[in-house]
């Protein structure tokens, strides 16, 4: 039997915030991220940033859009880190050739440059990740989430 609230809603059902799939894959983004965090800090960057710098990196150039689609980021938060990777030297936006409206976001050279010093180190990190939680395993949570986003 599910537990109860307190309250004026007591008569409603609730799940416990334990087997909550939203604060389940919250508390699990926070346990992966712990290990990435101090390698970030070194770097100087942002998760979000990491994020848009990584998708750039494996897509090459993309519309802003797809950036913030691809990376998790939403649209008006894309804008202010973008210009910050700008300054930073690491990303180049341009319009798109035919729609003046639609922006284009590159790695930059210095882009590349930090992307390749900082993805053995990440890779190493996932690799104790993977060590951990066993490959098999991981594998077969990486499908289940991707079917769920899928589905969803």
């Amino acid at each position: 039997m599910r537990p109860m609230l307190n309250g004026p809603m007591s008569k409603a059902p609730i799940i416990s915030t334990r087997r909550s799939l939203s604060i389940a894959l919250l508390r699990t983004r926070e346990a992966v991220m712990q290990h990435f965090r101090p390698h970030l800090a070194e770097l100087r960057l942002t998760e979000q940033q990491w994020r848009v710098l990584r998708v750039l990196g494996e897509d090459g150039p993309k519309e802003a859009g797809q950036v913030a689609q691809r990376a998790c980021v939403l649209p008006p938060s894309l804008s202010r880190i973008i210009k910050t990777l700008s300054e930073m030297g690491y990303v180049s936006c341009a319009t798109h050739g035919q729609d003046a409206r639609r922006t284009v976001l590159s790695l930059t050279p210095q882009g590349e440059k930090v992307l390749l010093k900082a993805l053995p180190r990440s890779a190493e990190i996932y690799s104790d990740l993977e060590k951990r939680i066993g490959a098999a395993k991981l594998q077969r949570l990486l499908d289940m989430l991707e079917d769920v986003q899928d589905k969803l």
